[in-house]
C-alpha cells in the first residue's frame, strides 16, 4: 500500500505505475481517491474547527447566563449561544462519523492500487514477459528416461495419492518410507543451512487473524489462497510469511535491533483456485505441503541489499544438493500488488528439459509495514516505517521433484546429496524396492 500522501502529490506517477503493471482497471480508483481525501481533509478541519470553537462559546454561555440573571434582556442571546452549542456538537458527530467512513473508503481503495514498483523491474504483461538474469550449475539430461516424480516416489512405496484423495480429496499426499524421510532431511537441511546464515529459527502460529491477512497480501490472493477457519476470525496460513510478518504487527522496533533476520518452518496450506488449479496427479501444486522460509525486517536503504542476498542463498542451498538453477527476473505484470521488486529461483527438470519455480524471492517495500504500522525507531526518537522481504528456502515435496530428477540414476536407485547424508543415517543412495 502506497503514501496517501506520495499519491496526493503524485498522482501522474502512480498511475503510469499502475499502467506498468497492466491493470488500467484501476486507473480511475486514483481519481476517487484524490476526490475522498480532499473530502476528508475538509471535513477533518472543520471539524477541528468546531472543537476550537466549542471552548469559546461554552465560555460565552456561562457568562451570558450570568448576566441575565441580572439583566433578562440577556437570556435570549444566551439562549442562542446555548442552541449553537447544541447545533454545533450535532454538525460535529456528522463530521466524526463521516471522517470514519472516508478514512475506511480510502483504505479500502489504496490497499487495491498497486505498489510502485522498482524502476530495474521489467516490464511485461504477465509471466512469458519474465527475464532469465543467469544459471547455476550444468543443466544435464540423462541418456536413460526419466519417470513422472510420482513414480520415482511410488519405486520407493513413498507416496499414495490415492489413499489421500479417499481421506481428504484432490492435492493431498501421504509420504511414505525413504521418501518421507528425504522430505524431511531436505527441511531440517535448509533449517540448519539458514542459522548458519545468522538467521533465528522460529516456529510460528499456523492459523492469523483476518487483520494480519489484510496486512500481509492482496484482497486477490487472499480470495484465491486462504482458508478461512468457519465462525471464527481465524485463516490458515499460506505461507509463514504471513504469521512471520505478522509477529511485528503494530510494533516499533529500535533502529539497533535491525535487521531482524529469520527462518521460519510451518505447514503451508491454500486453495490453489484460478488459472492454475490442482494438479491430479502428481505433487506440484497442492494444498497442503511444508516450508522453510526467510523472512527480513529491516531499514529502507538496507533492503535492495537483502534482496540480493536472498535469492544468492538460494542458489547456494540448492547447488549444495546437487541441483542446477536458474534466476529469472519477474516482470511488472507478474509481481503480486504489494511487491517492489521479484524472483524465481527456478530448478532444472532433466524430465522436463526445462526450468521449474521452487522459489520465490520477494522485496516489499513498506507495503507490509505500512498496512501493519511496522515502524523503526532512528537514533534521533523519530519513527519510520520499515521494509520488509521474504523468500522460500525450500519447499517440499516440489523441492522434492527437483532433487529426485537430477540424482536419480539409471538403476532407478537415487543418490542422497553429501550435504543431506548426515539427515538420512548415513545413507548415500535409495535403493528402490522390489515388486
Amino acid at each position: 500500500m502506497i503514501d496517501i500522501k506520495f499519491l496526493r502529490e503524485n498522482p501522474d506517477a502512480v498511475r503510469e505505475n499502475i499502467k506498468k503493471k497492466f491493470q488500467e482497471d484501476k486507473l480511475p480508483l486514483v481519481d476517487q481517491v484524490l476526490a475522498l481525501d480532499a473530502e476528508n481533509r475538509q471535513t477533518i478541519q472543520e471539524a477541528q474547527d468546531l472543537r476550537t470553537a466549542r471552548n469559546t462559546l461554552s465560555k460565552q454561555v456561562g457568562m451570558l447566563m450570568g448576566q441575565a440573571k441580572k439583566d433578562p434582556s440577556k437570556l435570549a442571546e444566551a439562549e442562542a449561544a446555548k442552541a449553537q452549542v447544541v447545533a454545533n456538537a450535532e454538525r460535529l458527530a456528522q463530521l466524526e462519523q463521516r471522517e470514519d467512513e472516508l478514512a475506511k473508503e480510502i483504505r479500502q481503495i489504496m490497499m487495491v492500487i498497486p505498489q510502485i514498483i522498482d524502476p530495474s523491474v521489467p516490464i511485461g504483461p504477465d509471466d512469458s514477459a519474465n527475464v532469465e538474469v543467469q544459471r547455476f550449475g550444468e543443466a544435464v539430461t540423462p541418456e536413460f528416461p526419466i519417470p513422472y516424480h510420482t513414480e520415482i516416489m511410488e519405486s520407493f512405496d513413498g507416496i499414495d495419492m490415492e489413499a489421500a484423495g479417499r481421506v481428504s480429496g484432490a492435492g493431498f499426499y501421504y509420504l511414505l518410507g525413504d521418501i518421507a524421510r528425504l522430505h524431511e532431511a531436505v527441511l531440517a537441511y535448509a533449517r540448519d543451512f539458514m542459522i548458519g546464515k545468522g538467521f533465528t529459527y522460529c516456529i510460528p502460529p499456523f492459523m492469523i487473524r483476518g487483520n494480519v491477512v489484510e496486512g500481509v497480501m492482496s484482497f486477490a490472493d487472499m480470495e484465491s489462497m486462504m482458508y478461512k477457519i468457519e465462525g471464527e476470525d481465524l485463516y490458515l496460513i499460506g505461507t509463514s510469511e504471513h504469521s512471520m510478518i505478522g509477529r511485528f504487527i503494530d510494533q516499533i522496533i529500535p533502529e539497533e535491533k535491525t535487521p531482524q533476520t529469520l527462518t521460519s518452518y510451518s505447514p503451508c496450506f491454500r486453495k490453489e483456485k484460478g488459472s492454475h488449479g490442482i494438479e491430479e496427479r502428481g505433487v506440484y501444486r497442492i494444498h497442503q505441503f511444508e516450508k522453510q522460509e526467510m523472512i527480513v525486517v529491516c531499514k529502507p536503504e538496507e533492503s535492495m541489499d537483502w534482496y540480493e542476498k536472498l535469492w544468492q542463498y538460494s542458489v547456494e542451498l540448492f547447488q549444495s544438493m546437487d541441483i542446477p538453477v536458474r534466476q529469472l527476473e519477474c516482470c511488472s505484470g507478474d509481481l503480486a500488488d504489494l511487491k517492489v521488486k521479484s524472483c524465481d529461483i527456478e530448478a532444472w527438470s532433466p524430465r522436463q528439459q526445462k526450468y521449474f519455480e521452487v522459489c520465490s524471492c520477494s522485496n516489499l517495500g513498506d507495503a507490509q509495514a505500512r498496512r501493519l504500522k511496522i515502524r523503526i525507531r532512528g537514533e534521533d526518537g523519530k519513527n519510520y516505517l520499515a521494509h520488509t522481504l521474504n523468500n522460500t528456502c525450500v519447499a517440499p515435496p516440489r523441492m522434492l521433484i527437483a532433487l529426485l530428477e537430477n540424482n536419480l540414476q539409471a538403476d532407478g536407485s537415487v543418490k542422497v546429496p553429501k550435504a543431506l547424508q548426515p539427515y538420512m543415517g548415513g545413507k548415500e543412495l535409495l535403493i528402490p524396492k522390489e515388486k
